[in-house]
């Protein structure tokens, strides 16, 4: 259940920032929303498959993957745009951010327990 409020709470704002990426790529926003609507819509498919295999083999790989997939994005593309042209207030604002999200997930982790 913990699993599955904190995916629920990451989507909204995960695809508010992916709509953001791709408009400051210079995505049109009809383009950015209708190609964001569709790679959203691929969790369908995946949650079909992995509900399907999991009686099958041990999907529990998965999840480290996905999160290694997301460090690497994290780390290579959306923290250097972060911090490009961003003033010390901001730069604390974004490291406070990211504090407080990692003790979250501790905080979710020792309630779970």
């Amino acid at each position: 259940m913990v699993t599955w409020l904190v995916a629920a709470a990451h989507e909204i704002p995960q695809e508010l920032g992916d709509f953001g990426i791709l408009i400051h790529g210079g995505w049109s926003k009809k383009k950015a929303l209708v190609f964001n609507f569709i790679s959203a819509s691929t969790i369908i498919l995946g949650g079909i498959c992995a509900y399907f295999l999991s009686s099958k083999i041990n999907i529990t790989f998965l999840l480290p993957f996905a999160a290694g997939n997301f460090i690497y994005i994290a780390s290579s593309d959306l923290i250097p745009e972060v911090k490009h042209g961003c003033s010390v207030k901001n730069n604390i604002l974004h490291f406070m951010s990211f504090i407080i999200g990692v003790l979250l997930i501790f905080l979710v982790k020792f309630i779970n327990v």
